[in-house]
Order: C-alpha cells, then sequence, then structure tokens
C-alpha cells in the first residue's frame, strides 16, 4: 500500500502539490490522472524519495523509502525508459542493481526472459529503440519480485503487442494481491487497464474513485433511437413521461431512461426502430469535463494570412 497524507511541493512561489492525500490499495490497478504540470510526477519522485516534500508524508507499506533496506524488493519504478548507462549491456545495468539489492544474479536473467529481452542481453543499451528501454526499465522495475509498482507512461515507444503485453502484466500483478500505480496520457489504454483513479488537478485532488464511478458522475450518458416513424415514436415517448432530444440526422435522444425499457415500448407500440443503442461516454470525455477548470497549458488556433491554422498559447486569465 502507498500511503500519502498532507503531501505538499513547493518550489518557490510555485506549489506543485497542494496538502495531498490518498491510499493506493494493493488487489487492484490504480490509474494516476491529471492534466501537463498537475504535479504527478512530482508527486511519484517524492514517493521515492527523489524530491523531498515541502510537507506531508508518503509512506510505502507504512515505512517511508529512504528507511527501506534493499528497497527494489519492496517497491519497484519506471519513471525514466533512459535512466541506464548506456555504456553497459542490457544485463550488466540489471546486475548492478541486483548486486546493490542482494538480489540473485539469476533473478536477472527471469526479469529479461519476462520482458522479452532476452536475445538482446548482451548489447549495450545505447544502442535501444523507445521501446527496449521501456521494456528494459520494466524489467528493473521486476527485478526485486516487489510488492508495490509504480510506472509513469509504461507504453511509450511500445508496438502494439507491447502494450497489449504491459496491461496484461500489470492486472497480472494485481491479481497476485500487489499495489500497482500507473500515471499516463493514454485515456484509451488507461480505460482498459485501471480499475481505480486518482485525479489531480493544480497539485490537488480532484478524485479518488472507481473507473465507472468517476465515468459515471463526469459525463452524460443517454439512449440513441432512430426510426422512420419519429413522430409515432416521439408521441410514444411524451405519453411515457419521456423527453427526447433531436440530435440531427433523424436521431433522437434520451437521458434518464433504460434502454431495455424503451425497447419494450417501441416492440409494444409496434414503432419500427433503426436504431437503439446506449451511449456511455469514454474515460476521455469524463477526464476533460473533470479537468477542464485546471488545465494549465492551453492551445487554441489563430488565422494567418494564409488560412492555415497556428497555435498560440491562451491567457490562462482570459
Amino acid at each position: 500500500m502507498i500511503e500519502l497524507e498532507g503531501l505538499t511541493k513547493r518550489f518557490g512561489a510555485k506549489v506543485a502539490v497542494d496538502q495531498l492525500s490518498f491510499r493506493v490499495q494493493p488487489g487492484v490497478v490504480t490509474g494516476f490522472l491529471g492534466p501537463n504540470g498537475a504535479g504527478k510526477s512530482t508527486t511519484m519522485r517524492m514517493m521515492l524519495d527523489l524530491d523531498n516534500p515541502t510537507s506531508g508524508t508518503v509512506r510505502i507499506d507504512g515505512k517511508h523509502y529512504r528507511d527501506l533496506q534493499e528497497p527494489l524488493k519492496y517497491i519497484g519504478a519506471l519513471l525514466d525508459a533512459k535512466a541506464f548507462n548506456g555504456g553497459r549491456t542490457a544485463y550488466n545495468n540489471l546486475l548492478c542493481l541486483a548486486q546493490s539489492n542482494r538480489i540473485p544474479s539469476s533473478r536477472v536473467s527471469e526479469v529479461l526472459d519476462l520482458v522479452g529481452l532476452t536475445a538482446v542481453g548482451k548489447k549495450k543499451s545505447k544502442g535501444f529503440s523507445l521501446g527496449m528501454g521501456q521494456r528494459l526499465g520494466i524489467a528493473s522495475a521486476l527485478l526485486g519480485d516487489p510488492r508495490v509498482l509504480l510506472f509513469d507512461e509504461p507504453v511509450n515507444g511500445l508496438d502494439p503487442e507491447g502494450i497489449h503485453w504491459i496491461r496484461n502484466l500489470m492486472k497480472l500483478l494485481a491479481s497476485e494481491g500487489r499495489t500497482i500505480f500507473v500515471s499516463s496520457h493514454l485515456m484509451s489504454e488507461m480505460a482498459l487497464t485501471a480499475d481505480h483513479l486518482i485525479v489531480i488537478g493544480q497539485g490537488k485532488l480532484l478524485a479518488d474513485t472507481s473507473m465507472a464511478d468517476f465515468i459515471q458522475q463526469n459525463s452524460r450518458s443517454f439512449v440513441r433511437l432512430r426510426s422512420p416513424e419519429q413522430e409515432r415514436l416521439r408521441d410514444m415517448l411524451h405519453g411515457q413521461g419521456l423527453t427526447a432530444i433531436e440530435a440531427g440526422n433523424g436521431t433522437l435522444e434520451i437521458d434518464g431512461a433504460a434502454i431495455e425499457k424503451i425497447g419494450e415500448l417501441a416492440a409494444e407500440h409496434r414503432i419500427v426502430l433503426h436504431e437503439l443503442s446506449a451511449q456511455r461516454a469514454s474515460l476521455e470525455e469524463a477526464f476533460m469535463q473533470m479537468t477542464a477548470s485546471v488545465v494549465e497549458y492551453h492551445a487554441q488556433p489563430t488565422a494567418t494570412g494564409t488560412g492555415a491554422p497556428q497555435w498560440a498559447p491562451r491567457d490562462k486569465g482570459a
């Protein structure tokens, strides 16, 4: 378990993390979301004592990171896939980490095999692609077989097979009762991976909830209908106290009604339907709705003499 209590970090007048308190529970994949500049990276660095908090505390299974003996056996982390000695082979990079934490050298071969790098284990890491570097970083996180794992943008540079692999790996590790904390800007991937969400903005906690509840609470869900008998359909819905909104292209949208009920009513009144579908917002839509007021960096199109759009920062005071 990871526990944050009143965690605060200031850089001069800038408050990067502001009184942040939450728990990352074992047994589930917890996603860590926030706009650029929200304080996610600073928070993760403080978890590992790479940055000292101005105030507040972080505990890993009840202990401060600095107090952990052989920390790789407690917590593994991927924060920077390039944090390796490029002049060393993949094997030797991992071997040095293993020796520093009294991890058997046999474990190096095991994690290289696990991440699919056995064939290049004897090659220097400076020649690795971004995806190979990500796999090496994941191998280093897994080296001590820790109960707690932090991943920052773990799918960067990975091909579709690699993305599928790391997604399933995180789910497997969580199913073993480990604490998995992952930060990513890829909303579609986070929606497939995370069970629980921690969302921050401008260093403050915005949400600490399940994936399903986050989407439900921060977005609109509705039923979409399309019928060649639209007037009859409207009359039938109105008679049932349901309000249909025209959405263009001959479609109607209804809030607050179960799709099963609408389908049964249409069948009962012998109304032909060409479409009957439940529309649920994506994680990305819910995230944009939740964080709209705390986005620090904006862009907006501005016209040029050639008519081509240019992008310029928007005044935060606007």
